[in-house]
C-alpha cells in the first residue's frame, strides 16, 4: 500500500482520477449515513477498526485526503455517539492506536479524536469499569512518556526550532491537553479512578517541561476536582448518548440559544421541582453598583 501512495504522488493526475477524487467523498457520505442508519450494531462495531487502519493510508491530495479524512472522523464519533459500548468493546485497536499517536499527523488527529470520544463516553459508560481502567492507563502512559521524555521542551524552545518543529511540537501540545481533559473526564464518570487522576493531572500542573496550556489546563481541572457537583457539571458528558440519561445539572450548551443558562451554580437547580432551595440572594451574586 506505501509503495502504491508513494508512486501515485509521482504520478500526474489524469482528468478522470480527478473527477474521482470529488465523487469519493459524496459516495462516503451516503454510505455513511445509511449505516448510522439502518445497519445494525454488530456491523458498525466491526466496521470502525477498518477505517482507523485505514486512516492512515489515504490517497495523498491534499483535498481529497482532508475531506475523507473528515468524514471517517465525523463517522466513527457519531457510531460512539449512538453506541458508547463500542468504546469498551473496541479498547484494544483504540489503545494501539493511541500508541501510534506520533508517527504521522493523521494518526496524531486520529488519536486526538479517540482520547475526546473516550473522556465524553466515560470509556463506554459506567458498566464498564474494567475497559475504563485499561483505557485510563493508557492515557496515562501516554502523558508520562512525554512527560519523562522532554519531547515538548519549553515553550521558548519551541519559538527557536525550524517550521517543522514548531508545528510537531504545537500538535503534541494539542494532543496532550486533550489526554489531560480525557483523564479528568473518565475520572469523572468512574470515581475510583479520581485518586490516580489527581497524581497525574498534579504531575502535570508541577512540570515546566511542557507547554504551559497543558500544565494549566491540568492545574484547572485539578481545581474543579475538590468540587465534585460542579466538576459533573462541567466535564460530565455534554448530551445524553442513546440509551443514557443525562446527570442532574449538566448542561446542553447546544440549547443555549433556546434556553437561558444562568452564571450561578447551576447544579444546584438540577431536576428539582418547586422554587429553587439555595439560601443566598441574587445581590449576593451579583455585585452592586
Amino acid at each position: 500500500m506505501a509503495t502504491a501512495l508513494q508512486a501515485a504522488i509521482n504520478t500526474p493526475q489524469s482528468n478522470r482520477l480527478k473527477q474521482i477524487l470529488k465523487m469519493a467523498p459524496r459516495i462516503i457520505d451516503v454510505y455513511f449515513m445509511i449505516a448510522l442508519h439502518d445497519v445494525n450494531n454488530s456491523l458498525i462495531c466491526a466496521l470502525i477498526p477498518l477505517l482507523m487502519s485505514r486512516h492512515a493510508t489515504i490517497f495523498p491530495d491534499k483535498g481529497f485526503s482532508y475531506e475523507i479524512h473528515r468524514r471517517l472522523l465525523e463517522f466513527m464519533l457519531a457510531a460512539f455517539q449512538r453506541s458508547p459500548d463500542f468504546i469498551a468493546l473496541l479498547k484494544k485497536p483504540i489503545m494501539d492506536k493511541l500508541g501510534e499517536a506520533y508517527d504521522s499527523p493523521a494518526k496524531t488527529e486520529l488519536a486526538l479524536q479517540l482520547c475526546w470520544a473516550i473522556g465524553e463516553h466515560g470509556g463506554g459508560g459506567e458498566s464498564h469499569k474494567d475497559a475504563a481502567r485499561e483505557l485510563f492507563e493508557s492515557l496515562e502512559l501516554l502523558l508520562y512518556e512525554n512527560l519523562s521524555s522532554s519531547r515538548l521542551g519549553l515553550w521558548k524552545e519551541s519559538s527557536l526550532g525550524s517550521a517543522g518543529e514548531t508545528f510537531r511540537k504545537s500538535s503534541q501540545s494539542r494532543l496532550l491537553c486533550f489526554v489531560v481533559t480525557a483523564i479528568a473526564k473518565l475520572a469523572t464518570h468512574h470515581r475510583e479512578l479520581l485518586p490516580r487522576a489527581r497524581v497525574s493531572l498534579g504531575k502535570v500542573a508541577r512540570s515546566r517541561i511542557s507547554d504551559g496550556r497543558v500544565w494549566r489546563r491540568a492545574r484547572d481541572y485539578l481545581g474543579l476536582m475538590n468540587e465534585p457537583a460542579i466538576c459533573l457539571s462541567v466535564l460530565g458528558p455534554s448530551r445524553p448518548s442513546h440509551g443514557y440519561k443525562r446527570n442532574p445539572g449538566v448542561v446542553n450548551w447546544s440549547e443555549g440559544g433556546t434556553k437561558m443558562i444562568a452564571h450561578i451554580p447551576f447544579y444546584i437547580l438540577g431536576e428539582q421541582e418547586g422554587p429553587p432551595f439555595h439560601d443566598f440572594s441574587f445581590a449576593d451574586v451579583i455585585p452592586r453598583s
